[in-house]
This record gives structure tokens, C-alpha cells and sequence, in this order.
């Protein structure tokens, strides 16, 4: 049983050959997937995956990419999606200080609205961070994100941020990038992140794992995260697969 916590099949890069891809990774042994959505757009698409495969849930919210396009009634609107039976999570939301394709004040402002909006329909976070990380554990702690916890999805922190997202009720999850020649840094997290708060991903497309880098991802690679942190901190795939799935379907209040 693996559970990929976060993919993008709404993405158009999956246009053309979507429910295949879907049903080959099912049926290699991903026995769930979150899809996180970008923008008002792609929360309604991944309803409509999760409405359409028993296996898949959806995460709503609007990425800091598309931070500056977002308005006050999408929130109103958001909170409706929360209400969907398979919305598990408020996502993906957070910062990103390497693009910077919304400016950086409008990113903090509604990450905190959508935070707050977190608590008030209470459902977890899915936290996006890049070349942020100082601005969102500030967020994170000032708008009470602990109240409802949530994943720092593709974790490229270090051991004592990661120590910092543990104390704020924060699960770790690791994607292909810990299997890249140049992941020390993340391997040493691999190791570290307590049982109960490790989680596997994808995001798919993007961030394909060794040895596939370079082409596009799908939940089927899953499987090589779980090997290489098996690895890392020698115990079975089988433990980490499992281990992984109870801490998501306990995170997302998946029965």
C-alpha cells in the first residue's frame, strides 16, 4: 500500500493520457493519491478526480504562484469546496521567494487568510515553501496553523527547521529529491523525521525521482521515494510504505 500525499493530475501535461496513467499507478500498488490543487480553477478539478476515483482525494486552495489573481470571495467559495466529502485539506498554500510570481506581501497575506480559513472549516494544510522558510514558520505560527496541522509537502529543509515543523503539529513529506545526487542535506532529514510524521509524494509531473529525472513524474514513482528512504534508514520498503500510508490516511481523516 503506497499513498503518493501529493500530485497534480489536473495538470495539462496529463491531457492526453490521464486515466491511464491514474489506473497503471493504482493498479502498481498506489492505493491513494491527494491531488493538490493550484489555483480556483484546479480545486474544482480535483473534486472532479476525487469524484470520479474512489482512491483519490482533493486538497483545495490556491498556490502562492497564484496568490495575486485570488479574491475575497474565493474564500467564501473555498469554504463551500471544504464541505465536499472527499476535500481533505486546504492546498497547496504557503510562499515562494524563487519565483516570485506574486508579489511577496500579497503571498503572506493570503496564506494567512487561507490558514485561517483552515481552521475555520477544519481541515489540514498542505504547505508549499520555497526560499521562504523563515516567513512561513512565522505565518504558520501566528495565524495558529498547529490548531489543525497539516504537511510541509516536498520538504527541502534542514534537520532543525524540520524539528521547528514537527513542534508547530506538521507532518514531513519527502518527494523525488531525496533521491538526487546532490540531496545531502535531505538525506540526513530522511533519517531524522520521527516514524509518525514522515510522509512520501510525487508532485507530479514535476520532481521526478532518479533514475527518470528529466521526464515527467507520475504517482507510479512513489514506489522509488519509499525505496530510497527505506534505504536511508534501513528498515523494508514494505515498513515505509506502510508506515507512510497510516500517517497520511490518519493526517487526512481517511477511513
Amino acid at each position: 500500500m503506497l499513498f503518493d500525499t501529493h500530485a497534480h493530475f489536473d495538470d495539462e501535461r496529463f491531457d492526453d493520457d490521464r486515466d491511464e496513467v491514474i489506473r497503471k499507478a493504482h493498479e502498481s500498488g498506489v492505493s491513494y493519491i491527494l491531488n493538490a490543487s493550484s489555483d480556483m480553477d484546479s480545486s474544482r478539478k480535483s473534486m472532479a478526480l476525487a469524484d470520479k476515483y474512489d482512491f483519490i482525494y482533493a486538497a483545495v486552495g490556491v498556490h502562492p504562484h497564484s496568490a495575486g489573481e485570488m479574491k475575497e470571495d474565493d474564500l467564501e467559495i473555498l469554504a463551500g469546496y471544504a464541505s465536499h466529502p472527499k476535500v481533505v485539506a486546504i492546498g497547496e498554500i504557503g510562499l515562494d521567494y524563487y519565483y516570485d510570481n506574486s508579489p511577496r506581501n500579497v503571498q503572506k497575506y493570503w496564506f494567512a487568510r487561507q490558514i485561517r480559513l483552515a481552521r475555520e472549516v477544519g481541515l489540514p494544510v498542505v504547505i508549499h515553501d520555497r526560499d521562504a522558510h523563515e516567513d512561513t514558520l512565522a505565518i504558520i505560527k501566528a495565524e495558529g496553523a498547529s490548531e489543525v496541522g497539516g504537511v510541509f509537502h516536498c520538504y527541502t529543509g534542514s534537520v532543525e527547521m524540520a524539528k521547528e515543523v514537527l513542534k508547530n503539529n506538521f507532518y514531513i513529506a519527502l518527494g523525488g529529491a531525496v533521491t538526487f545526487k546532490n540531496a545531502r542535506k535531505l538525506l540526513d532529514v530522511a533519517k531524522f523525521v520521527p516514524e509518525d510524521r514522515l510522509l512520501i509524494e510525487t508532485d507530479c509531473p514535476y520532481m521526478t525521482p532518479e533514475p527518470y529525472r528529466g521526464k515527467r513524474n507520475d504517482s507510479g514513482y512513489v514506489r522509488l521515494v519509499a525505496e530510497k528512504i527505506a534505504e536511508l534508514r534501513g528498515v523494508t520498503f514494505e515498513e515505509i510504505a506502510q508506515i507512510t500510508a497510516q500517517n497520511a490516511r490518519r493526517l487526512f481523516k481517511i477511513t
